[in-house]
This record gives C-alpha cells, sequence and structure tokens, in this order.
C-alpha cells in the first residue's frame, strides 16, 4: 500500500488564512512533524505533501499549503502555488480558528463549489479560544458539521475528521474503477505488447503497463506479455483467442499490421486516457491535428519530468508524426509537471501524456480549461493512432464511435 502511487490516492488538501493551524492539524494527522510550525504568520511557503495510509480511506496523499491571505511579492507567489493545488484536490478541508470565516473563507468554499470538491470545515484552537456561537453558525450555513478541534485531544480531532473524511469520499476511491474490467469477463486472455526500448527503465516496466498487468490478473484473466517482434509467433501460439490486445503507443503501427482485424485492439496510453480523463473529448480533439497550419503552435503537456532520451516519444516521435500528418511547419512547446499553462490561447491543439503520474481530477480539471479556452486537447496514444490512420480502430473497444475511419 505504501508503494501506491500518487496519482492513485485521495488528495486531500488543507487550506485556510496563514497562522490558522494549517500545519499543526497536518502534523497531528500524521503523527509526525511534517510541517514547520510557528506563530510567525507565513511559515508555510510552499505546498507541504505527505503521503500515507489512513486507514479506513487507504492511500491519501495530505497537503498543507501557504496561506490564502499572504501579502507582498512572495506571497503572491505563494498565493498561487496554493491555488494550483485546486486542480488536484479531491477533498478540501478549510481550517480557521475563532475568527470563523470571513471573505477568504467564503471565497475558497465558492472556489471548491464551482469544482465539485467536498468541503469539510475545522474550526482549530478551541483550546486556547473558543469560537462564539454566532461565528459557528455563519459556517454551518456552508458547510454542515464543522469540526471543532484541540489540538491537545489529538486522537478525537483524526477519529472525527476519518469519519466525515468518509462521508463525502468520492464513490470512486471507496470502489475503485477497474482498468479494464468491463473489457473482459473471466478467464479471457489479453496480450501485453511492450517494447524494450531506449524508454524503458532498466530491469523494469512503466508503471501503466504494471497497472494494467494488475488488473488482468485482478479480474481473474491470463496475460501473455510479448515484444513487437515477437507479436506473431504470440498470437499464433496461443490456443484461445484473445479477448484484446494492449500495445505500448510506440508500436501502434506494427502491432495494427500484426493484429488480425477481429482481434480488438488499443493502447496503455488510450486506456488511462479513459481511466484519467474523458476519452470522447480526447477523441474529438485529435481531430484538430489534421487541420493544423503552418506556424500554429502545439502545446504538448507531461505530467512528470523526466530525462529526455535521444528518441524521446514526446519531443521526437509525436512531432515527427505530426509534421509527416500534416506536411506543415509546426512550433512544438512543452510543459512538464503539476503547473499548467494560463496562456492556453495561444495554441492550436494540447496532446497529453498518459497522466499515470496525475488524479483523475488533475486531468478533468485541464480539460475544462481547454474547454474553456476552446483549445481541442488530446492525448499521447490517440494522436498516435489518428496520425497513423487507426484511431477508430484504436477506440473500437469503448464504443465512443459509430462509424469505421
Amino acid at each position: 500500500m505504501q508503494a501506491t502511487p500518487k496519482a492513485n490516492r485521495l488528495h486531500i488538501g488543507i487550506f485556510g488564512k496563514r497562522n490558522a493551524g494549517k500545519s499543526s492539524l497536518l502534523n497531528v494527522l500524521v503523527n509526525q512533524d511534517i510541517s514547520i510550525v510557528s506563530d510567525v504568520a507565513g511559515t508555510t511557503t510552499d505546498p507541504v505533501e505527505k503521503t500515507m495510509e489512513f486507514l479506513p480511506l487507504g492511500p491519501v496523499v495530505f497537503i498543507d499549503t501557504a496561506g490564502v491571505d499572504d501579502t507582498g511579492v512572495l506571497g503572491s507567489q505563494r498565493i498561487e502555488k496554493t491555488q494550483k493545488i485546486f486542480d488536484r484536490t479531491d477533498i478540501a478541508v478549510i481550517v480557521c480558528d475563532s475568527t470563523g470565516w470571513g471573505e477568504y473563507e467564503i471565497a475558497l468554499y465558492e472556489e471548491f463549489l464551482s469544482r465539485k470538491i467536498p468541503v469539510l470545515a475545522v474550526v482549530n484552537k478551541q483550546d486556547i479560544e473558543p469560537i462564539s456561537a454566532d461565528k459557528l453558525d455563519e459556517i454551518t450555513k456552508f458547510v454542515k458539521f464543522p469540526i471543532l478541534t484541540s489540538l491537545t485531544d489529538s486522537r478525537e480531532v483524526v477519529f472525527r475528521l476519518k469519519e466525515q473524511l468518509v462521508s463525502v469520499c468520492p464513490d470512486d476511491f471507496i470502489t475503485p474503477p477497474s482498468i479494464l474490467g468491463d473489457l473482459v469477463n473471466n478467464g479471457d486472455t489479453v496480450v501485453l505488447v511492450i517494447p524494450v526500448d531506449k524508454e524503458a527503465p532498466k530491469g523494469r516496466i512503466i508503471l501503466p503497463q504494471v497497472q494494467v498487468l494488475r488488473d488482468i490478473l485482478d479480474n481473474r484473466c491470463k496475460a501473455f506479455v510479448s515484444q513487437e517482434t515477437e507479436l506473431k509467433d504470440t498470437l499464433n501460439d496461443l490456443k484461445q483467442c484473445p479477448k484484446l490486445v494492449i500495445t505500448d503507443s510506440q508500436a501502434f503501427k506494427q502491432v495494427a499490421q500484426d493484429v488480425p482485424e477481429t482481434i480488438p485492439m488499443t493502447s496503455f496510453s488510450i486506456l488511462f486516457a479513459r481511466m484519467k480523463g474523458d476519452l470522447k473529448e480526447f477523441y474529438n480533439g485529435a481531430a484538430a491535428i489534421s487541420t493544423l497550419k503552418d506556424n500554429d503552435r502545439v502545446l504538448i503537456c507531461e505530467s512528470c519530468s523526466h530525462h529526455q532520451i535521444e528518441d524521446d516519444i514526446a519531443r521526437v516521435k509525436i512531432p515527427n508524426l505530426i509534421k509527416n500528418k500534416t506536411g506543415k511547419n509546426i512550433e512544438f512547446v512543452y510543459h512538464s509537471g503539476h503547473d499548467f499553462p494560463d496562456n492556453l490561447q495561444e495554441y492550436s491543439i494540447l496532446i497529453h501524456c498518459g497522466a499515470c503520474m496525475t488524479n483523475r481530477r488533475e486531468v478533468l480539471s485541464r480539460i475544462m480549461k481547454c474547454k474553456k479556452a476552446c483549445l481541442p486537447i488530446t492525448n499521447y496514444g490517440i494522436a498516435i493512432a489518428h496520425c497513423l490512420g487507426i484511431l477508430n480502430r484504436a477506440v473500437a473497444p469503448f464504443n465512443i464511435i459509430d462509424t469505421v475511419e
């Protein structure tokens, strides 16, 4: 459980004014001194993350943020970093003290409400100065059951917060969705095509491949793993026709040629596009590739920072495919990590990675920002399949289209 990737954990953000006791609350919850605690307002300068097992919820990420009422040049930078946490927050905890909720807390609440993020309220430092009944009533107009905390009674604080977190926890964290459980049945055979190339870490396979393999086993199916160079032999050796072939997107062209049309085929990246984002939106967005013009700008977003290799999929393979598809002189711009650019109107399409290191809420938030900016968005696997002319076949297992390409 401790090895659960951050992207698969429930992200719980702790927000509020400076010196409201956010860091103290986090330290109590995790039973460790993770965040620096001080009477000086603004001690927390950057978001502080702690991954842990928080039973009965399971794997979570707690994120302690800087105060949203910070001031000055550095303060505005801290606020900007805190606001970026909104995009990957699954549950928000708004912390205040006996002064109650003011414009800052209400603005936070309204922001989370607009994003459909569940909100809990914590009224801190009740052992120092209890909140008045009137101010408590003001909070209950927004959040029904504020938690009154005395950090000297940490066990009770943790119990009450766990109780409320469970009550508002999104359904997909209580019952996590299967990656391909709706595509296979008990006893089916699934073939995974995993190239061992420069992108493959030595001695290991990449995270999406590991997660898909585990999901196949969880669904009581048989998994066969092959490189693309041995795929024909693998298919011929099987006594049972595979229910599905899943390939690394970089091997799409050869796999599409070697797998008979009667066998459904897709890619790891497209599976994750469905699980982490909106497959239909990504499918529709790919059409913008064919309409690109000379000097258009394409934004390529990667969820994680990694060392770029000679034949990098984002910086070499996808740009080459798009140039060959369109025949246009196109500028490619790259963006990595959790930060997301604000100048979306400057681009003609955004191509997102498979998001194995990002939670679904952050991907959906990015999709919404693109829709607001009227910017088409797609993902690596779908973009590659589109450029190769096999997109409809690659998404056929998911029944999102009615025509054949």
